[in-house]
């Protein structure tokens, strides 16, 4: 083949339909007619000289060359979107995308308290936030849809030698107690205390509960032995419960902030355990790091390193210093240049 089969406006197509299910949707979320949809996907497929879609269904259904082709359209489609944030970098910070990904808890609580920072500082660039799972996050940031993100798991196996982990910050994770419990006018309770309590936690396959888990098992104190009345799939619904008075849970200091300060829950210290985690930042040293996210590296996420419970941004002083050595060590790192993903 001389020429290619297929430009950048067809692999837009194909991801549509993949992504909306039917050629008649995919043609309404690009803004063109359905006709012009199904030509388009016809000449690639006669150019390529097969089928991309079982047409048997209701559902338009991939075949595998169709899967195939989607896998390698993502990847360049990123790729092209990389490279013109690369050329728009050339120019001064005065516009531009910063994408940042993060697992639930620090999406929910900690990375918008970034962002409004940044924003007043740069207002005139453009911020996006995906928020999945630790893993989810990590592909993302692997197939270049984020710039950076704060994860409080661990990176999937496969993807450690495409990532790199800098350790960024402590996560205490607190006991809170309903602030009419008999207990919640204590400072502090002893081991024993927790078997008596009534418990609402995620499920056993979260990060943070696998977390809690371990340090109550260096501890000394049985997990099996806590009597879960709930599990819950979200903090929300868990600080909800707690704040009804149905049981204690342990929570994210960045997660109660608001609740802490208008009484509606305590924290409640345990003699002799705190129960942290380490928050993580992931970068992809085989991908261009924009200007806005170097600058995010070295102006923001310094401020929050020793975060503390209480401080708004408007509080946080825009000083660009920090004593945290990993951070420096991160961006005394040449940036990377532009690689091709090896298609």
């Amino acid at each position: 083949m001389t020429d290619l089969p297929f430009t950048l406006d067809h692999l837009r197509i194909l991801k549509a339909i993949a992504a909306e299910g039917s050629f008649k949707r995919a043609a309404e979320s690009l803004y063109i007619s359905q006709p012009a949809v199904s030509l388009q996907i016809q000449n690639v497929e006669k150019q390529l000289d097969v089928p991309l879609f079982d047409r048997g269904g209701r559902r338009a259904q991939l075949t595998e060359a169709g899967q195939l082709l989607l896998e390698y359209g993502d990847r360049i489609l990123a790729l092209c979107q990389e490279a013109c944030r690369a050329v728009d970098d050339l120019q001064k910070l005065q516009g531009g995308t910063l994408i940042l990904g993060a697992s639930q808890t620090t999406g929910t609580y900690l990375i918008p308290r970034m962002m409004g920072l940044f924003r007043h500082l740069y207002p005139q660039v453009a911020v996006q936030l995906h928020v999945h799972s630790t893993r989810r996050t990590c592909w993302s940031l692997v197939n270049g849809q984020v710039d950076l993100a704060i994860i409080g798991g661990e990176v999937p196996a496969e993807l450690t030698e495409s990532i790199s982990v800098t350790p960024y910050a402590e996560d205490e994770l607190a006991l809170v107690l309903p602030a009419s419990h008999p207990l919640a006018v204590s400072d502090q309770i002893v081991k024993e205390d927790l078997y008596k309590l009534n418990f609402i936690t995620l499920d056993a396959q979260s990060t943070i509960r696998k977390v809690i888990d371990q340090v109550l098992l260096r501890a000394n104190i049985d997990p099996r032995r806590l009597k879960v009345e709930m599990e819950l799939n979200s903090i929300e619904a868990i600080k909800n419960a707690v704040q009804a008075g149905l049981g204690a849970a342990f929570l994210s200091v960045t997660a109660i902030d608001k609740e802490l300060q208008l009484g509606d829950m305590r924290c409640i210290k345990i003699e002799n355990v705190v129960i942290k985690r380490t928050l993580s930042l992931i970068t992809n040293p085989n991908r261009y790091r924009s200007r806005a996210a170097d600058t995010f590296c070295r102006e923001i996420l310094p401020q929050f390193a020793t975060f503390e419970l209480g401080r708004d941004f408007q509080e946080l002083k825009p000083t660009l210093t920090s004593n945290s050595t990993p951070l420096k060590e991160l961006l005394a790192t040449p940036q990377a240049e532009p690689v091709s993903p090896g298609l």
